[in-house]
């Protein structure tokens, strides 16, 4: 039972410390609508998103007037793109990009996930057709993102799949130039990817996942900046304690949520997610988290320290809140999508090679970062296989969401709109890492043990 204080401590939250949940996801399983027909393939695709999630929108605003909580996205996860595909064997994809378009707008999400590929030890022919479909792909529909795991732990990292995606990066940031690259801002390169993730633009519905289920994606940086400011100069253990408890709250509400989305659909409940996920509104920051423990900047030293408290106390509390917490989990670091993150930028606090240092204790990796328009394709690369191999050395996803914004020149920003928000362009280094990139090949997995 809640009580009283509880549930004005609730509202609060809501209304003056922009508690929301971030996205309902309703997964959807494509697998039987696989055919060697393409135009046949496509049409069950649509009447299946169609039909399963013709009510997503509508239950999600209804739960929201009901308990006064906002749901700030409702989207909409399918099985890769490239395993229902294949067996078409059409030259392209882009025409299934665009059903999948077509579907999100009549259902009325905001995002559909699931035009992705996963080639961490190789490359099928549908695979290779996927990838290169990404940069029309982008550019031709509004709603549809894009992922590719190149890196698992077990496989170690495909670099032949990371050349190509510097490649593939370059080549949707020229075809959206006159957005200042925003089809980059819908493509995610990953290593370990979770398969129930409901975070755009990463989300796809995993190959292990049931026919048709809901996951929460949690949100709330301000109530935990409250939270910190509130406990005062405590000791760091404390401190981490008052984290931890505030995420129980966040992450009950999302379980809330959640279960009610999927009973209502007639669909069983996945996850929630509990990462921290910004937008550039003043005070729904993480950066300003980390500055709230004490940090003057974002960036300077001790950042990575107050992060990795940040993020395990997170998981912490949401672990103790939710029977089923999954996908990414932890705190985004977001550039363009956090305004103390954007400020650390300009203020010269933070630059790349720091942002690549806190991924190592949080929960994704370099995202939403703007880098100079004319950075070479093999840079970008390098800058993907240097966040992959965190993450497969360190058993935990890491990823890529980086734009090339065409045009722009270091202290330059371009703006994206709404949740995406403004990316001030950061410097790469100016040594090349050509020959380290082109050599291809895989980059063998870490041993596991040397006891069996």
């Amino acid at each position: 039972m809640l009580t009283m204080a509880e549930i004005m401590e609730t509202i609060k939250m809501v209304q003056e410390e922009n508690l929301d949940i971030r996205t309902i996801t309703m997964g959807i399983s494509l697998r039987d609508c696989a055919d060697p027909d393409a135009g046949a393939a496509r049409r069950k695709i649509y009447d299946k998103i169609t039909a399963r999630a013709g009510r997503l929108v509508a239950v999600g605003e209804q739960i929201s007037r009901e308990y006064g909580i906002p749901i700030v996205h409702k989207r909409i996860s399918v099985t890769p793109v490239s395993l229902i595909a294949e067996c078409s064997h059409a030259e392209d994809y882009v025409a299934y990009a665009r059903t999948l378009d077509e579907a999100a707008a009549a259902a009325g999400v905001n995002f559909i996930g699931g035009f992705s590929a996963l080639v961490h030890k190789g490359f099928t022919a549908g695979d290779r057709t996927l990838i290169s479909s990404i940069p029309a792909a982008l550019a031709g529909t509004e709603r549809v993102c894009a992922s590719v795991n190149v890196a698992t732990t077990r496989a170690g990292i495909n670099m032949d799949a990371v050349r190509l995606m510097g490649r593939v990066i370059k080549e949707t940031a020229a075809r959206t130039a006159g957005q200042g690259g925003l089809g980059c801002a819908k493509l995610v390169v990953f290593s370990n990817v979770p398969e129930d993730n409901p975070f755009m633009a990463g989300a796809f519905h995993g190959v292990g996942e049931p026919e048709c289920t809901i996951n929460v994606g949690v949100s709330g940086p301000g109530v935990v900046k409250n939270a910190v400011v509130r406990a005062g100069n405590v000791d760091l253990g404390t401190l981490a304690e008052t984290v931890k408890k505030t995420a129980f709250k966040i992450t009950r509400m999302g379980e809330l949520v959640g279960r009610l989305a999927a009973e209502r659909l007639g669909i069983s409940f996945g996850i929630v997610d509990l990462s921290l996920a910004p937008t550039p509104a003043v005070g729904d920051s993480v950066a300003e988290i980390l500055e709230a423990m004490g940090l003057e900047r974002c960036g300077t030293h001790g950042t990575t320290a107050a992060l990795a408290l940040l993020n395990d106390a997170v998981k912490k509390g949401g672990a103790m809140a939710s029977s089923y917490v999954g996908g990414l989990s932890g705190a985004f670091i977001p550039v363009s999508e956090d305004a103390g993150m954007i400020r650390a930028v300009d203020h010269g606090a933070l630059c790349l090679d720091k942002l690549e240092a806190m991924t190592c204790v949080c929960s994704v990796g370099l995202d939403m970062i703007a880098v100079p328009g004319e950075t070479s394709a093999e840079t970008i690369a390098a800058i993907i296989a240097d966040e992959v191999a965190i993450g497969v050395i360190n058993k935990k996803t890491t990823a890529v969401r980086i734009i090339p914004a065409p045009g722009k020149r270091v202290g330059d920003h371009v703006t994206f709109g709404g949740l995406l928000g403004e990316a001030p362009v950061m410097a790469v280094h100016p040594f090349s890492s050509d020959n380290f990139v082109c050599r291809g090949g895989r980059i063998p997995a870490p041993i596991q043990s040397l006891t069996n």
